[in-house]
């Protein structure tokens, strides 16, 4: 692991020493990601003010569930953890979080009403337990090409997801080889966005996983019928970025990652393409929110110092400094709200569709269990031809028993 130490740091040290005050605690924390250094920036005024050192590890994004398991089974875990949304509730079931709920009180810029809505509450709780903060928020968004649309006489982006396939079989037809829209084969969350456009959900009012509802029959039409149409690649290895940009695939369903992405890899794009929130289905144009909390370890030797830290991280002006470091969103309201965001017009784009976002139901190990599946189950559909009764009752029979409870 590499220690940050800042020469501020050192300061602020020197400082509590000649005073006599007992030194804090160091706090440790894991980042995902090859963010390590932004971090460290961010994080050295706090080291400064405190006397805190923060220790910074950075930690591949295909390497948590390894380093969970591990930090678990020894007790030697970090202070403070990044954790995506997706995973909070394989964390808080491994016992791996330290509870908040009678810590939290004393921290006013962790409460609830801080946040945006969509991640405040049941996105930072797992059984009634408080087990983190929200750090970063992300959410998903329609991206075309607009000087692609315009040509095949198209004004605007689609405004309902049967306007948005009517529109991709058209721009399938200008050739071989060119089509309307993509599908990530790993995008688990995609048909779950499209079930709740539909009005319905994949949980029940028991709490229960549920592929039933009418809603899903309508996110299953949409989703293999984009396919039927010829419109999606079907090609695993389909690089979204390049058909984007060569505009093979001129509209898709993204994150904010993309559109730097897209504005670092093609500067000769810019006003050919733009965002928009999202499609409306019958009932709405409810988006993913998705992105990363933060949570204290079960084992960390310093919770007050953990807390002082996931509290400056939460200040408005930390998290518009982090979006200027490390491009990603806050989660904190009054940072959406900064001129330093809001004169972005992309920004304006993620925080309108951010009011209408929700999380993926807080289901154990979504990434290998449930969203495994669902993903297993369309694929089947649409990539090799199976029978879809038969697909769905397989989802169905592999999914019983999972629960948000």
């Amino acid at each position: 692991m590499r220690r940050t130490t800042t020469i501020s740091a050192l300061a602020g040290l020197a400082t509590l020493l000649l005073s006599g005050t007992a030194l804090a605690a160091p706090v440790t924390v894991w980042i995902m990601g090859d963010s390590s250094a932004n971090f460290d920036a961010l994080v050295a005024p706090f080291e400064t003010e405190t006397g805190i050192d923060v220790e910074t590890v950075a930690i591949p994004w295909d390497a948590v569930d390894e380093k969970l398991t591990t930090s678990v089974a020894s007790g030697q875990g970090p202070d403070v953890v990044q954790i995506g949304l997706s995973k909070l509730r394989t964390f808080a079931d491994a016992g791996a979080l330290l509870p908040l709920n009678d810590r939290i009180a004393g921290y006013p810029g962790l409460a609830p009403e801080n946040f945006a809505d969509g991640v405040a509450g049941d996105a930072t709780a797992v059984a009634g337990q408080i087990v983190s903060v929200p750090w970063i928020s992300d959410t998903r968004v329609l991206f075309y090409r607009k000087d692609i649309l315009a040509a095949a006489g198209f004004a605007n982006p689609p405004a309902t997801w049967d306007e948005l396939r009517a529109m991709a079989k058209t721009l399938t037809a200008r050739g071989e080889g060119q089509y309307g829209y993509y599908i990530p084969q790993w995008d688990s969350p995609l048909p779950v966005v499209m079930t709740w456009d539909n009005g319905g959900d994949i949980v029940n009012a028991d709490g229960n996983v549920d592929f039933t509802s009418p809603g899903f029959a309508a996110a299953v039409d949409l989703y293999t019928g984009l396919h039927a149409d010829g419109s999606v690649p079907k090609n695993g290895d389909f690089d979204q970025t390049q058909g984007f940009i060569s505009g093979i695939a001129p509209m898709l369903v993204s994150g904010p990652y993309l559109a730097k992405a897209i504005a670092g890899a093609a500067p000769e794009l810019d006003g050919k393409w733009g965002i928009t929130t999202l499609p409306k289905g019958s009932a709405s144009g409810t988006s993913l929110f998705a992105g990363s909390n933060m949570g204290v370890f079960a084992t960390t030797d310093a919770p007050d110092e953990s807390l002082k830290l996931l509290e400056f991280l939460s200040k408005p002006e930390t998290q518009v400094e982090w979006f200027k470091l490390n491009g990603e969103l806050p989660s904190v309201k009054a940072a959406l709200a900064d001129p330093a965001l809001a004169d972005d017009p992309l920004v304006t784009v993620y925080a309108a569709q951010l009011a209408d976002a929700k999380v993926l139901p807080m289901v154990s190990n979504w990434d290998g269990g449930v969203g495994s599946e669902l993903l297993k189950a369309l694929n089947s559909i649409v990539l090799t031809g199976a029978d879809r009764a038969t697909a769905l009752a397989n989802l169905a029979a592999a999914t019983a028993g999972e629960s948000i409870n």
